[in-house]
């Protein structure tokens, strides 16, 4: 019953009010701030001039082709180009076994055997993160960078900024801890 209401009053003249509306005239744009003059001629906004200067782009200008002509442009790739594809391809073959991987169900992706050097997966960084947090005296970033071939300063910045998830479980504080019993 409310709908009905509503659409009657939604409705009600509603022909009048839009032909109303359309009617309205329209508010005026605000004017434009004057722009400082960039061009030596101005450039006209009537119908016939935009014909004309869209025929003076598509006009060949003798002057400016013969300067473009005189234009040469030669190239030559550098050596160093080269380098890195050697330095790519050794990079490659430098591969270091896999230390320390979860075990994985056999539907799990395929098992890694050795990666490249100076790459960690996650479960090598967790471990070595582990192992940093447990024993410090003894996994020192100099230990970790040599055990998984990294390089020292990137050890030192996986140990300062990459912080494992620590799991804090706080006992409760009477041994008869008050329980919801179901109804």
């Amino acid at each position: 019953m409310g709908a009905r209401v509503a659409r009657m009053w939604r409705n009600f003249n509603l022909e009048n009010r839009v032909q109303r509306e359309i009617s309205r005239e329209k508010p005026r744009a605000a004017p434009r701030h004057a722009a400082p003059v960039r061009h030596a001629a101005p450039v006209p906004r009537d119908a016939g001039s935009a014909g004309e200067s869209a025929e003076s782009l598509h006009q060949k200008n003798d002057p400016l082709l013969a300067l473009l002509k005189s234009v040469y442009v030669e190239s030559k790739d550098p050596e160093a180009a080269e380098a890195p594809k050697e330095v790519m391809a050794v990079g490659e073959a430098e591969r270091r076994p896999l230390r320390f991987s979860l075990p994985g169900s056999s539907h799990s992706l395929v098992e890694l055997t050795d990666i490249p050097k100076g790459k960690l997966t996650l479960t090598e960084a967790l471990k070595a993160l582990g192992s940093h947090q447990h024993q410090p005296q003894t996994w020192t970033p100099e230990k970790i960078a040599q055990e998984y071939c990294l390089d020292i300063r990137d050890t030192k910045a996986l140990l300062e900024f990459f912080i494992p998830l620590q799991v804090h479980i706080i006992p409760p504080k009477t041994q008869s801890t008050k329980q919801i019993k179901g109804l």
